[in-house]
């Protein structure tokens, strides 16, 4: 999996499990989903995330 795919998956999987969690334990949970949008946004703007360099430094690949 390629970096750009593997940001993705991080991004969705962490709304998930923060809306579920937000739903069953603490509305506090709610921030993160909306941290994550709001990192999506400006990656697109930017083209820099801070995922984008935590993923790279465990090696994941860039896309060719």
């Amino acid at each position: 999996m390629n970096l750009e795919r593997s940001v993705r998956l991080l991004a969705g999987i962490l709304i998930l499990a923060s809306m579920a969690l937000g739903y069953e334990y603490s509305h506090y949970f709610y921030w993160l989903p909306a941290f994550v949008g709001l990192n999506l946004l400006q990656s697109a703007f930017t083209n820099w995330c801070p995922a984008m360099t935590i993923l790279r430094a465990l090696g994941v690949r860039e896309s060719r």
